[in-house]
């Protein structure tokens, strides 16, 4: 007789459905959070939580994971926990394990964790007709790149409780993910801060700009693009930068910027 952890072995590496049902699959879960959820009330969600990490886990458990998965984590020892993050500006996801010093009856005390960007999800989608690609997927709205994103790191998890070792750039996790998610790729294309601002306001690091400071009009160059751009502007009294130039360092906010050559009234 199979176990639990041979049958999700055998599922994975076997799964082939129709792409049509598939994207069935995914779109009811996508419908499943917006009307279920507590803070998830439209595809372009506005506040989003770890709740809904659970909520989507759930569903992706009961549809693709033979609504297996905790228990193949509870038979290593393990513990689940999902987190959002605001600090990771450039990748989309990730799941990692933690093995710890000491062992039970079933063997060594792990736990995992998938963790998703909150700031990469609310830096997207802020167009009239907003489109991203996330794993080779183009996604319409805030939930589906959400779902791409949680699709490839269940995968992670998944791999990790079978076979220890996860990684998307090995054969065994690309055509899963093909067979059971319809991706083509293992990167997303969210926009970060440095590409939002390039899009949106047509701003790069190193670029010369101006600016009003109490009621001053300053130039500089970006030094640095975050929540707010880091822009510095030679001074005598600044501090003194590697170049050999002194610099007094402003904060500015992208939308108060335009290129040095353009003149505003």
């Amino acid at each position: 007789m199979q176990t639990n952890m041979q049958r999700l072995a055998d599922h994975l590496i076997r799964y082939c459905k129709r792409p049509d049902h598939v994207e069935h699959e995914q779109t009811a879960i996508h419908r499943a959070i917006v009307n279920d959820s507590s803070l998830v009330d439209q595809p372009n969600f506005t506040r989003i939580s770890t709740r809904t990490l659970h909520e989507l886990f759930r569903e992706y458990d009961q549809r693709f994971f033979l609504g297996q998965t905790m228990q193949l984590v509870h038979q290593r020892s393990g513990s689940l926990n999902f987190r959002l993050s605001k600090r990771m500006t450039k990748t989309g996801g990730k799941t990692t394990r933690i093995d710890y010093g000491h062992t039970s009856a079933s063997g060594r005390v792990r736990s995992y964790e998938i963790t998703l960007s909150s700031h990469l999800l609310f830096q997207g989608f802020k167009t009239p007709d907003p489109k991203e690609r996330v794993s080779g997927v183009v996604c319409h709205d805030r939930l589906e790149a959400t779902q791409r994103i949680f699709e490839h790191e269940m995968l992670h998890l998944m791999e990790m409780l079978l076979w220890v070792h996860s990684s998307c750039a090995e054969t065994r996790f690309k055509s899963i993910a093909r067979r059971m998610f319809g991706h083509t790729e293992s990167t997303h294309q969210l926009p970060t801060r440095g590409e939002f601002a390039k899009r949106r306001y047509g701003l790069t690091a190193g670029q010369r700009v101006e600016f009003q400071h109490e009621g001053e009009r300053l130039t500089g160059f970006v030094n640095r693009i975050g929540q707010r751009a880091t822009v510095l502007v030679r001074h005598p009294g600044g501090e003194l930068y590697s170049d050999g130039h002194r610099y007094r360092k402003f904060y500015v906010p992208l939308g108060q910027l335009a290129p040095e050559s353009m003149k505003r009234d």
